[in-house]
């Protein structure tokens, strides 16, 4: 039997949240820090003007952050359910040589009041009509998906759901207690993980030892190829789920992936991810011409071509920039343009006023002229 379709429980428009300003921006205060394992925690906030978060399970939020002296913005998914407005959370995992990270796990603390905008994203199931779902998660790749459970869970769906989460150790599983209450709670819903070091005392029928594979797949959910599958997770644990699935014969049009990893820097710029729709032709356009991008701060020059992203000819340079999706939608690359013009279509990680300002996104701009950027 179909569940009932919840789709009107989300705003209409899930892009802009209740109470706050046309551009999304919002200032955040810190009501709670809740440990969930020993490197990962879940920050609690409430809107500094009291009003209530409207999003779809799934979508993220884009902090702005002022660390020694620095304005740096960060991605991180919403792990709370909409159906608690008054509040939202992230839950972030302490990473080696993680700014951002470590920022906020030494940092964040109750009453600590912080920038935000969004929300943003199109990873979500709001307004599916799906009869069975498959949840495949890996460290804390878990939070959209969690976002997802708790929606389903809170509203009293008792959906048919298989989520199967994967993590170096036992300790390390987010949210296991929560997604076993969740069971108990819901017979059509069914938790189980996967870890990579795990003493054979431990092991059961719902806690397995290794990785991910088709084999422990087939075990805990014999059906998955009836069902939907959504995955979050590094970037080689989303490429090893679409490779195992596309060789077992799943159809992949019933597969949904974050389109990209907030906790991993990518090496590469995917050139293709953009394109330029406003028609705006560079200087000479007729033969491929290449500009001059001078960055002030790193004190170095590249050559640029007319039909290559700024991000993209810096990195193959040499030159090591923040940047995290490379498709416009976070804005970790946001940079200041001096001089120039440049071709930008972005994804929404960046506002309106902050253009015109001069801000760019370099990983979704290409040069019409020749640039002085403060990077």
């Amino acid at each position: 039997m179909t569940t009932r379709n919840t789709e009107a429980f989300w705003t209409k428009d899930a892009t802009v949240w209740q109470g706050g300003q046309g551009d999304g921006e919002f200032d955040l205060i810190c009501c709670e820090v809740r440990q969930e394992t020993p490197d990962v925690k879940s920050f609690f906030f409430k809107a500094a003007d009291a009003s209530q978060f409207h999003f779809s399970p799934g979508q993220f939020i884009t902090l702005e952050l002022n660390i020694n002296g620095e304005t740096i913005t960060r991605c991180y998914t919403i792990s709370s359910s909409p159906t608690r407005p008054h509040t939202l959370s992230i839950t972030v995992k302490r990473k080696v040589g993680g700014i951002v990270s470590n920022w906020l796990h030494d940092n964040m603390q109750v009453d600590t009041k912080i920038a935000a905008f969004g929300p943003s994203g199109e990873f979500t199931n709001a307004g599916l009509k799906v009869d069975k779902y498959l949840f495949l998660s890996a460290g804390s790749g878990v939070t959209p998906l969690m976002s997802m459970t708790r929606t389903f869970h809170e509203l009293a769906e008792n959906q048919d759901v298989v989520f199967i989460h994967s993590a170096r150790s036992p300790e390390d599983i987010i949210f296991r207690k929560e997604l076993d209450l969740i069971a108990f709670n819901q017979p059509k819903f069914r938790a189980a993980f996967i870890c990579e070091q795990i003493e054979s005392a431990l092991r059961g029928p719902s806690l397995l030892a290794g990785r991910l594979g088709i084999e422990s797949l087939k075990q805990l959910s014999p059906d998955f190829k009836n069902r939907e599958i959504f995955t979050c997770g590094p970037a080689p644990y989303m490429a090893s789920v679409r490779t195992m699935l596309d060789a077992a014969g799943f159809n992949m049009a019933h597969y949904h992936e974050e389109s990209f990893s907030f906790d991993e820097l990518p090496g590469t710029v995917q050139a293709d991810a953009h394109e330029n729709e406003a028609g705006i032709k560079p200087a000479s356009s007729v033969n491929a011409s290449l500009f001059s991008v001078q960055f002030t701060k790193s004190e170095r020059n590249v050559d640029c071509d007319a039909e290559q992203f700024i991000l993209d000819a810096a990195t193959t340079a040499g030159l090591r920039l923040s940047f995290a999706c490379s498709k416009g939608v976070c804005g970790t690359c946001k940079s200041k343009l001096i001089s120039g013009k440049v071709a930008m279509k972005h994804g929404g990680g960046i506002r309106q006023r902050e253009i015109d300002q001069g801000l760019i996104l370099i990983c979704c701009s290409k040069p019409l002229t020749d640039l002085v950027i403060e990077k």
